[in-house]
């Protein structure tokens, strides 16, 4: 799914009290925003280039100068100065850029608790004219990230530059961004009706919400049930109606995303594997095997290679 945000086009206000409640939702969404820096440059590339996004990780791209050309299947994609990009990683995505192209290109990975942050959004959003339904945060993005469009970079220079807290500060600042892209996407008439919401039935809504606040709880169907104020045999059947899937098959996926999360976070597979409600580490092991066909290790080795 592709949603582009329109050039400068109002807000919808026909319908106040959906507005309001869409609104709620937007606010709450945002407020879980929490991402790590796998990588974040500013980049001038050279236009017979072509500049691949991570996958299995959010990506944001704003053009600060020039024009992007990418593809969503068979349909291609420009964006312009000021327009922004964000993918969650789901679809291989690649750029070319025009002569004298410069770019921002922030690789983030969701904090765990912020897993189902990547869950509502589609495969790409594109906002038009980022820069002038956000003008702070595309500011921010024409200055975050560390600078490559000079080349050759003086890395001894790099170093004296650094000061204690840099970490941190650049992970608030593409917090900032990401969640602005977020909102102006969603603020401009793209977001689908109910957005965020993953379904239409607010009590299979709770029960998503709590699987993705808690991935490590012992979620048997009735606990599910229980929390969507359902009986077990209604919960089931209107569960998989809704999502093609069965409970304990979509809890295994929130758990393995989570998990993956975390393993390009660094943490140690026992920690993740009792985070997460396994009994074993070999009983976690062979789960993350069957959804992405290989362990853990090997998983996390090969997104480090």
């Amino acid at each position: 799914m592709t949603l582009i945000a329109p050039d400068r086009m109002p807000p919808l206000h026909a319908v106040p009290d959906v507005a309001m409640q869409a609104r709620g939702a937007v606010d709450a969404l945002l407020a879980t925003v929490d991402v790590r820096l796998r990588r974040q440059v500013r980049i001038a590339p050279d236009p017979a280039e072509t500049i691949a996004l991570d996958r299995n990780a959010l990506s944001v791209v704003y053009v600060i100068e020039g024009a992007v050309h990418t593809r969503c299947g068979d349909k291609p994609m420009s964006l312009a100065h000021g327009d922004a990009m964000l993918t969650p990683g789901r679809l291989p995505m690649s750029l070319k850029t025009d002569p004298g192209t410069r770019i921002l290109v922030s690789t983030l990975i969701l904090a765990p608790a912020a897993a189902h942050v990547a869950d509502a959004l589609p495969d790409i959003a594109l906002v038009r004219d980022f820069a002038h339904h956000e003008p702070a945060a595309a500011a921010l993005a024409a200055q975050v990230g560390l600078d490559l469009t000079a080349l050759p970079l003086d890395t001894a220079a790099l170093e004296d530059a650094s000061r204690d807290g840099d970490a941190v500060i650049c992970r608030m600042m593409a917090n900032t961004v990401l969640a602005s892209v977020i909102r102006a996407w969603a603020a401009h008439g793209c977001a689908p009706a109910g957005w965020p919401a993953r379904t239409s039935d607010p009590f299979l809504e709770r029960v998503i919400e709590a699987i993705h606040a808690a991935p490590g709880r012992d979620w048997s169907v009735e606990g599910m049930a229980s929390v969507g104020a359902m009986s077990r045999t209604v919960f089931a059947e209107r569960f998989r109606a809704a999502f093609g899937t069965s409970p304990a098959s979509y809890v295994t996926e929130v758990r393995i995303r989570a998990a993956q999360d975390r393993l390009a976070l660094g943490c140690l597979v026992s920690e993740i594997s009792r985070d997460l409600g396994y009994s074993s580490d070999e009983g976690f092991s062979r789960a993350f095997r069957r959804r992405t066909g290989q362990t853990p290790s090997a998983w996390r080795e090969a997104r480090t290679a």
